[in-house]
Order: C-alpha cells, then structure tokens, then sequence
C-alpha cells in the first residue's frame, strides 16, 4: 500500500494546479453540461496516461522531438482559439462565442473539448510519462508499479469528479449573468497566458529539433 500511497500523493501535486483542464472542468460544472461525462473522459484518459507512463509504453514519444513539436503548437492554436473564444463570450455574451442564447453546447462538442484539453497539452505528458513514469522506476516488482500507477490514477478519477461536482452543486448561485461572464473573462485571460507559456515553449522545441 505504501507505492499506492506514494502514487496518489505525486498525482496530487501535479494535477491541483490551475491549468486549462480544471478550468473547463469547472466551467462546464457551473453550467451544468455534461459535466459527469467530462469529468470521466479526464479522468480516463489520466489514467491510461499514466499507465502508460508507469510500464514505459511511453518512451518513445518523450524521445520524439517531433512529436513534441506538433503536439506543441496544436496546443497553442487550440488553446489561442478557445481564449479568444472566452474573451467574446465575457464582453458579448454566451451568443458570440457559442451561437446559442443560452450558451449550451452539443454532447459531441463536449466530449471533442474534453479530449482536446486533455490530449493536446504537452504538460500532461511531462507529468503522466517523464514524472510519474519516471518515479516509478524505483519499483522493482510489476505489482508495486501497478499499485503506484493505481494510487495515481485513483486520485485523477477523485480530483475530476470532485471538482464537477461540486461546481455543479454551487451553480445556482454561480451561474448568473455577471459570474459567468467574470468566470469567462478569468478563462479566457488565464488560457491566453497559458497558450503564451507553451508558444515559448514550443519555439524552444522546435529550435532543439532544428539543430
């Protein structure tokens, strides 16, 4: 139980951050869409990483400079349109952004912006492949790596289902007018910063990968 335990406290320090998963997470929590379903596919898709990441499966990605480059700069496209996204929503309303009175989108909408913030940021991999999977190097026998890689994922299926719930719980009071366009304008400001960070860090990747 002990590499169980170490697992679920690394995840723990990784995954409680600010990033533009949690954001939307919590976003579409307060709003009440599909945020059961959203928060299963992050956490799914979490726990294959780092499954993956655990039994080395991974290497060869985290070696490819190439495909840290594209993964890179898809990112920062994706991240660069959902801001810009956000920033319209905060200043004209959920119409602009949304092309919906109420700001609802589709369940397939749902599930491709689930995937995309999860699978498109390059720093899940750092996390689930080099920091995780490169702890659990430590462990000898495949059942402590898969009580380790299990500690950690249990802890990405109690983190994102906690946080949807309990936006959604609270949505009543958050999801007025004035909160949901506070609650884009934070959006979309602290994803175009993120979407700066990782184009900084991209034009590093491509210049290591062009020499």
């Amino acid at each position: 139980m002990a590499s169980f335990l170490e697992g679920f406290l690394l995840q723990a320090s990784l995954i409680m951050a600010l990033g533009s998963q949690n954001l939307f997470v919590i976003e579409m929590g307060i709003k009440r869409q599909y945020h059961a379903l959203i928060a299963a596919i992050c956490a799914f898709c979490d726990v294959c990483l780092i499954m993956l990441g655990v039994f080395g499966v991974s290497t060869f990605l985290v070696q490819a400079s190439g495909f840290k480059v594209v993964l890179g700069w898809t990112g920062v496209a994706f991240l660069f349109y959902y801001s810009f996204s956000k920033l319209r929503e905060a200043f004209s309303g959920p119409s602009a952004s949304t092309g919906s009175r109420t700001g609802i989108i589709s369940r397939n909408r749902a599930i491709i912006m689930a995937l995309s913030f999860t699978l498109l940021n390059p720093h899940v991999y750092l996390d689930t492949f080099v920091l995780i999977g490169g702890y659990s190097s430590k462990f000898d026998e495949p059942l402590q790596k898969y009580l380790f890689g299990g500690g950690a994922g249990t802890f990405s299926i109690i983190w994102f289902f906690f946080i949807s719930t309990f936006s959604a719980k609270f949505s009543s009071l958050l999801k007025t007018p004035r909160i949901l366009r506070g609650l884009a304008l934070f959006s979309g400001v602290i994803l175009g910063y993120l979407a700066i960070k990782l184009g900084l860090e991209s034009i590093a990747e491509l210049r290591e990968w062009l020499r």
